[in-house]
C-alpha cells in the first residue's frame, strides 16, 4: 500500500484517496489543508467559544478526522471541543479544500506541461483582453500577452487565430502564468522552423537575427549541406514560403540574407537593398565607416534609420553610413529648401544647421555628436531639435496615397 494514501475506512478517505490518485495530489496535502481550513472555520464561525479557547495560549486547537465515523472534529490538547452543528460547515469546508486542492494541482501540472514548451511556436486563439494583457487559448491552459510582448500595430481581434512564442513562465497578477509573445525574434525563427523543412531538419540555420517587431526584421541565413542553398530555401518557390511567414507576422517585412564570416560581406549584404557601398574599418574606434552613392545613401539608412538600425544588430558592429559625394560647400540665404525645413525648426537654427551641412533628416538622427560642435547651437535649442526629429512624421510618398 501506498504510505501516503489513507486508510479507507470511511466514503470520505476512499474519496479522497480516489481524487489524490486522479490528480497527482498527496492525500496528506488534501488532508492537512482541509484540518487548516477546519480550525480557521471553526475561528470564524464561532468567535466566542474559540476565545474562551484560545485565552489559555498553552493549548492547541487541532482538527482531526474520526477514522470510525468519518468526521471531523475540533480538538484542545486531546479533548473533543466540536460544536454542535459544525458537521455541516466542516463537510462544506471540505469540499472547497479539495476543490482547491484540485484546481491548484491542475495548474501547477499544466505549468509543468509548458515549461517542456519553452521556445516553441503554437496557434492559439484570442480569448479576452485583461486590462492591458490579451488572454489567448493556448490548448490546455491560457497563455498571458503583456504589452511588452505585443506588437505595437497589431489588433487582437476576439477568437481570431494567432501564433505565438511560449517564451517563459513568469508572474503576473494571477500568480505564475504561461508567458507568451508577439514580440520576441526568437517568434519568427520558430515561423521559419515550421514553414521552411531546410529549417526544421537544421540543413539550413538561422545564424543572426534582427526585429523591429511589426515593421522590419532581416535574418542571416547558413546551409549545413553541400548543394542546399539557404536563402532560396526560405523564399521559396515564387516566394511562397517566406510569404507564408510575413502572413503570420501580418505582413512585417523580412529580409532573407547569406551569411558570411567575411565581415564585409556580411555587412554589405545586411544594408541591402543598397548596393556599390565601400567599408573600411576605423582602428581607434572599431567602427565601419560605410561610404556609398549619394543616391543609394536613403536606402542604406532606411526610413527613420531602421535599415542601418538593423544591420548594425545583425551584425554585431557599429556602423557608420557616409556619402561618397564630396560637398563643394553650401551658401546660406535662408530660402533655400532642404529636407530639415519639415521640421519647423527655427530660422536661426535652421541655418546653422545648413551652415554645418546638416540638410537631411538622417545628418541630424545619425550625427549627434556633429550638433555639439556647431557653434551657436545651445542646450536647449538641441533638445527643441531632437524633440522636433523624434516627431517628424515623413509625408506618404505618391505610390502610398494611390493604395488609399
Amino acid at each position: 500500500m501506498d504510505n501516503n494514501q489513507l486508510t479507507a475506512r470511511t466514503e470520505f478517505a476512499a474519496a479522497i484517496n480516489q481524487i489524490a490518485s486522479e490528480r497527482g495530489i498527496s492525500p496528506k496535502i488534501i488532508l492537512d489543508a482541509i484540518k487548516q481550513a477546519l480550525v480557521a472555520s471553526f475561528k470564524k464561525d464561532f468567535p466566542a467559544l474559540a476565545l474562551e479557547v484560545e485565552e489559555d495560549e498553552t493549548k492547541v486547537i487541532t482538527a482531526e478526522i474520526d477514522e470510525e465515523e468519518g468526521e471531523f472534529k475540533i480538538f484542545q490538547d486531546g479533548k473533543d471541543i466540536t460544536p454542535p452543528g459544525f458537521g455541516r460547515i466542516a463537510a462544506q469546508t471540505a469540499k472547497q479544500v479539495i476543490l482547491q486542492q484540485i484546481r491548484e494541482a491542475e495548474k501547477t501540472s499544466i505549468l509543468d506541461e509548458y515549461q517542456e514548451k519553452l521556445g516553441e511556436v503554437i496557434n492559439g486563439m484570442v480569448q479576452r483582453m485583461d486590462g492591458r494583457d490579451v488572454i489567448v487559448d493556448i490548448g490546455r491552459g491560457q497563455g498571458v500577452m503583456p504589452p511588452e510582448e505585443q506588437v505595437g500595430n497589431e489588433y487582437y481581434k476576439l477568437n481570431s487565430r494567432v501564433s505565438v512564442l511560449i517564451k517563459e513562465i513568469g508572474e503576473t497578477m494571477r500568480g505564475e502564468s504561461v508567458i507568451v509573445s508577439r514580440s520576441d525574434p526568437k517568434l519568427v525563427r520558430g515561423l521559419f522552423a515550421r514553414e521552411v523543412p531546410e529549417v526544421g531538419a537544421g540543413s539550413v540555420i538561422i545564424k543572426a537575427m534582427a526585429r523591429e517587431a511589426g515593421s522590419r526584421t532581416k535574418v542571416a541565413v547558413e546551409s549545413t549541406q553541400d548543394g542546399v542553398d539557404p536563402v532560396g530555401s526560405c523564399v521559396g518557390q515564387k516566394g511562397v514560403r517566406v510569404q507564408a511567414v510575413i502572413n503570420e507576422l501580418n505582413g512585417e517585412k523580412i529580409d532573407i540574407i547569406q551569411y558570411s564570416e567575411d565581415q564585409d560581406k556580411f555587412i554589405t549584404a545586411a544594408l541591402a537593398p543598397a548596393d556599390g557601398l565601400s567599408i573600411k574599418k576605423d582602428k581607434d574606434t572599431d567602427e565601419f565607416v560605410v561610404t556609398v552613392p549619394d543616391d543609394q545613401l536613403s536606402l542604406a539608412i532606411g526610413r527613420g534609420g531602421q535599415n542601418v538600425k538593423l544591420a548594425a544588430k545583425l551584425t554585431g558592429v557599429r556602423l557608420k553610413i557616409i556619402s561618397d559625394k564630396t560637398d563643394p560647400g553650401i551658401t546660406v540665404t535662408g530660402d533655400e529648401e532642404f529636407e530639415i525645413d519639415q521640421l519647423g525648426l527655427p530660422k536661426k537654427i535652421r541655418n546653422l544647421l545648413v551652415e554645418a551641412k546638416m540638410i537631411k533628416i538622417e545628418d541630424i538622427l545619425f550625427n549627434p555628436d556633429k550638433l555639439d560642435e556647431i557653434k551657436g547651437i545651445g542646450p536647449k535649442s538641441l533638445k527643441k531639435i531632437k524633440e522636433q526629429v523624434l516627431a517628424y512624421k515623413p509625408p506618404a510618398r505618391e505610390d502610398e496615397k494611390t493604395k488609399e
